[in-house]
């Protein structure tokens, strides 16, 4: 399940799958018998609001949730849920710095595993986490909580158990399938263009390596690798399709050059590369066939990013030469 020195990234990307973990505010916490009468006041107030409720089959077990969930703590996968328009009264950091959800978490509490109090005092209906966070027994007794392991799932899967979650299935069904039309007539489309043999290699930075990736690592690598099913160098299949990444120095980056190259651009990273002699010379850079996108914007997996990138993939990919 949606950015850098290798924790930030590892963080990143399971946010990729959208499992981002915010850094927790300086707090203290309230005694164990307090917290738990004041989300046991909390449910009671929800119960009232929304007596409807569901049982979801999740990860740890059958689990009774909102039909239709007011106030939802989105400590991960926050971007499945706002493409499903749930509404969010807290979302970690990771999330927040996106600039595609910026509008829409106007007003949204940046929170995290270890801020209790104040979700708490959010008040919600409804909590999703990853099952690598602090504090889950805590957080059961403020909301049902909901808990996701990164990976188990594919980017899909993913969006269609949020679907499940929210009691919007029908509509995560919809956009997948949606999704993987768009996405096979488009791939179909570039492979009829630039030949079915055409390869891709997706490459980001930050403060101090260079790193390519493999086909379920967000940037919109699902998208090329999975949906489209375009190429991807041998290089690049020996050493980044099982970890999901690979760190390279600038010496070999050439080798692990597709015939495109989409690069991850990182505003906070060492972009020097750019100027060398080693990166100019690569076939992809000479010939302009070099696809930017933002980082931030591009590490997560779910419908409103995908959407954004598979634009951007088509209209490069396509255009006149």
């Amino acid at each position: 399940m949606k950015k850098l020195f290798i924790p930030i990234i590892l963080l990143l990307v399971l946010v990729v799958s959208g499992c981002g973990k915010g850094a927790a505010p300086a707090e203290t916490q309230e005694p164990a018998t307090n917290a738990n009468q004041t989300a046991n006041t909390n449910k009671s107030a929800n119960t009232e609001q929304n007596s409807g409720t569901i049982t979801y089959n999740s990860e740890t077990g059958p689990i009774e949730v909102p039909a239709n969930p007011q106030r939802i703590v989105g400590l991960t996968n926050a971007p499945n849920i706002l493409s499903l328009g749930g509404t969010l009264v807290g979302v970690d950091e990771w999330t927040n710095k996106n600039p595609l959800f910026t509008d829409k978490l106007e007003g949204v509490e940046i929170v995290s595993d270890e801020s209790l109090e104040k979700i708490i005092e959010l008040e919600p209906d409804l909590i999703i986490a990853g099952s690598y966070m602090k504090n889950l027994d805590k957080l059961q007794e403020i909301a049902p909580t909901v808990v996701y392991t990164w990976g188990k799932l594919d980017y899909l899967e993913q969006q269609l158990e949020i679907g499940k979650l929210l009691n919007k299935e029908k509509e995560a069904q919809a956009w997948i399938d949606d999704f993987k039309q768009r996405t096979e007539a488009a791939g179909k489309e570039i492979k009829a263009k630039l030949g079915e043999n055409v390869t891709v290699s997706v490459f980001e930075y930050d403060a101090k390596n260079l790193y390519v990736f493999g086909n379920n690592w967000a940037r919109g690598t699902e998208i090329l690798y999975q949906a489209m099913g375009l190429g991807m160098p041998e290089k690049v299949k020996e050493n980044a399709l099982g970890p999901g990444y690979y760190t390279l120095s600038l010496e070999v980056l050439p080798q692990f050059a597709g015939d495109y190259i989409v690069l991850s651009k990182n505003a906070a990273g060492d972009n020097s590369f750019l100027s060398t002699d080693t990166w100019k010379n690569i076939p992809a850079v000479k010939n302009n066939r070099v696809i930017e996108i933002d980082t931030e914007a591009s590490s997560y997996s779910d419908p409103i990013t995908l959407d954004y990138l598979l634009n951007i993939f088509k209209d490069a990919l396509l255009a006149e030469s």
